[in-house]
């Protein structure tokens, strides 16, 4: 891996980012396709078409599933879904928190009952690692605990501590995995997480932690879970300083087109969420004057784009008369036109985040961007 910064505006970082599955540009939006697939019907080609450098899979998703050890005798997850740029995929920790049923945690790992049949599954750093390793992923996220904004903060402390312990755990079960000669991927990378809630001495603590363990890249969690924007920024503001500077960061969920930005102005260069694909399902669709509700009725007769001059697939020959037509039919193609709009949007916008910054002139786009978004359409 080697990770270089190309530019700088202020704490806005503009890098280049090289994997065994190939380079990314930063600041990059990851896809979201949780189960090896975007939902709303788009494909790998798809993605390739809308410029995606890289997708998000999900470890837990994918164990419960058709199984990890299934895709591995298949060739891993690039050769699964023909994917063959760069995957990240999450450890499953957030999931084990906020999907599954009872659950105990303990110094080893979790025990808790499977989302979908409600068997009993255990997943520690050891497990969440084989999984990944299975998934032969290019970037590998550590196992952690991922507290609620708004625990108390004695619970937050013992719960930072813990996931500390349980990444060394990680880096030891990586470094054996990548060492077998049966691994798909023996150049898998591992990502940590700093934690804390939004207690920022914890997150301070925690962040000097786990950057002294040489780790490939570091994440931001735990945000985007019930605290207001205002703290996220400043979560970010006081924690990011004390991360590597000359590894990637990654800001974990999170988040709207104003989040990005925001972000992207703290020094952060890896992003993922659902909103693009979630939202373009239920018709409500991103463009550069705000996001609209194409089931409103005044398109009806609106024969324009849903953006003028966007060069997604469905701006380029469908007007916005015709996908509302087709979303209250209840017909898939609207609802895979809307989700390609979305994500082509979003990997566009961090084209345009990353031209400023190659131009110097970031805090002027971030300007006219929020501005521009804020006007709405009518």
């Amino acid at each position: 891996m080697t990770y270089k910064i190309l530019t700088q505006e202020g704490r806005a970082k503009r890098a280049e980012f090289t994997s065994v599955h190939g380079t990314v540009q930063t600041p990059v939006f990851m896809n979201v396709a949780t189960v090896a697939a975007i939902k709303g019907a788009v494909s790998s080609e798809d993605l390739e078409g809308i410029g995606t450098q890289i997708a998000l899979s999900n470890t837990y998703h994918l164990h419960v599933r058709t199984g990890d050890e299934m895709i591995a005798k298949l060739g891993g997850l690039h050769r699964f879904m023909d994917w063959h740029r760069p995957i990240l995929t999450d450890s499953g920790g957030f999931q084990v928190f906020s999907l599954a049923g009872l659950r105990k945690i303990t110094e080893e790992g979790v025990t808790f009952q499977s989302h979908i049949d409600g068997h009993r599954i255990f997943m520690g750093p050891e497990e969440s690692m084989q999984i990944q390793s299975h998934l032969a992923s290019t970037i590998a996220m550590a196992f952690d605990e991922c507290p609620s904004s708004r625990a108390e903060r004695k619970y937050v402390q013992d719960s930072v501590d813990r996931t500390v312990r349980w990444l060394e755990r990680c880096q030891k079960e990586m470094k054996r995995l990548n060492s077998l000669e049966e691994t798909i991927n023996k150049e898998q990378l591992l990502f940590g997480i700093n934690q804390g809630a939004i207690f920022d001495d914890i997150r301070i603590e925690n962040a000097k932690r786990i950057s002294e363990m040489e780790l490939d890249g570091y994440a931001v969690g735990g945000l985007a879970v019930g605290e207001t924007h205002e703290e996220m920024y400043h979560v970010l503001e006081e924690t990011v300083p004390y991360l590597p500077k000359d590894k990637p960061t990654y800001l974990m969920g999170v988040g709207t087109p104003e989040n990005i930005l925001e972000a992207v102005e703290r020094g952060v260069d890896f992003f993922d969420c659902v909103y693009p694909s979630r939202n373009g399902r239920h018709g409500h669709v991103y463009t550069d004057h705000g996001k609209i509700n194409l089931f409103n009725q005044k398109y009806e007769a609106d024969m324009r784009p849903i953006e003028e001059g966007c060069q997604c697939p469905a701006c380029r020959r469908y007007s916005r008369a015709y996908i509302r037509h087709l979303l209250k039919a209840k017909e898939m193609l609207g609802m895979r036109l809307c989700v390609l709009h979305n994500l082509y949007f979003y990997n566009h916008m961090m084209k345009e985040i990353r031209d400023a910054l190659d131009a110097g002139q970031f805090a002027l786009y971030k300007k006219h961007k929020l501005a521009s978004m804020a006007e709405g359409e009518d």
